[in-house]
């Protein structure tokens, strides 16, 4: 079996630069060098992407979970194209691929990062791979129930990258140039796998998701007070006790009351005020690159 790799832009339809790059790319096929490597490059979802919103009914992004893709006459378009996608693109789908890129951007101040869910071998490799390339910070998204069902799980490999800040429904040419470079440094390090000519770091820097939590809110749930601006757009900065995390226009300051000290991320996002999260804390550690991570991706770029 070829190897093939689906790029996926626009799994959030206001999220318009990876759009606008494969757009680009489709109108001369040399813009990007995918160093042999074969893909299939999909918008994820182009209903939402005409409408100018994040998603139609629900979040694509979390419509991959087994009960969903399974709906197959589903009215909800995010689960219809769950499902869609899969058939198509599946290891058991039409034109299957082993794995998956999923670019998205943020309003957040994340810089270029990319997001693990769970612990599977060929996924930390892959990204200890671009880490190592790159020096990409790895969120790895894991334990929290709230968030389930993303697009990368429902391949045997796959990676999300986020890339911002940037407002909703804009084009920025700093997000399509970084898109640009990591989408191509992606393919070059996924060649090298199958050349077995790539190198693999002794170590790698995760940021492992503790929690999320939600903005301060009134006896009515609603909003009553907004992220600090000591906090806004420190994503990756270490909290220490009695960091300013909120304020109230009353003048009562929310501060960060944890013993241990945690990394925020996703520090304001947008799209996440309906999700309840103001920001999510990660814990930074190192950890020791593993040689069966190596393995399991090498066994599945040579896949017969």
């Amino acid at each position: 079996m070829q190897l093939q790799v689906l790029l996926v832009a626009g799994t959030h339809g206001n999220e318009i630069n990876g759009i606008f790059l494969f757009d680009q790319w489709e109108k001369s096929p040399l813009l990007i060098n995918t160093h042999g490597i074969k893909t299939c490059k999909v918008i994820g979802n182009p209903e939402a992407q005409k409408a100018g919103k994040r998603y139609i009914h629900q979040d694509l992004n979390r419509s991959f979970r087994e009960e969903s893709i399974l709906s197959i006459n589903s009215s909800n378009f995010e689960r219809s194209r769950a499902n869609e996608l899969v058939n198509l693109y599946g290891e058991e789908g039409e034109n299957p691929c082993q794995i998956a890129l999923d670019f998205h951007t943020t309003t957040a101040s994340m810089g270029s990062c990319l997001v693990v869910y769970g612990r599977r071998d060929a996924d930390l490799a892959l990204a200890s791979l671009i880490q190592n390339k790159l020096g990409l910070p790895i969120y790895l998204h894991e334990s929290d129930q709230k968030q389930t069902g993303f697009l990368v799980e429902s391949w045997p490999c796959g990676l999300v990258i986020e890339i911002g800040p940037i407002g909703q429904g804009l084009l920025n040419s700093r997000i399509i140039s970084q898109t640009k470079l990591i989408l191509e440094t992606l393919m070059e390090q996924i060649q090298q796998v199958q050349n077995l000519t790539f190198y693999t770091p002794e170590k790698l820097i995760i940021h492992r998701h503790i929690k999320s939590i939600d903005f301060p809110r009134d006896e009515q749930g609603k909003i009553d007070g907004y992220v600090h601006f000591l906090r806004q757009s420190k994503d990756w900065q270490k909290l220490k006790k009695n960091d300013e995390l909120f304020f109230k226009l009353n003048g009562e300051i929310i501060r960060f009351e944890e013993e241990e000290s945690y990394v925020p991320v996703f520090i304001n996002e947008a799209a996440y005020v309906e999700k309840d999260i103001a920001m999510s804390f990660t814990k930074k550690e190192l950890w020791d690159f593993k040689k069966e991570w190596k393995q399991s991706l090498i066994d599945l770029v040579h896949q017969k």
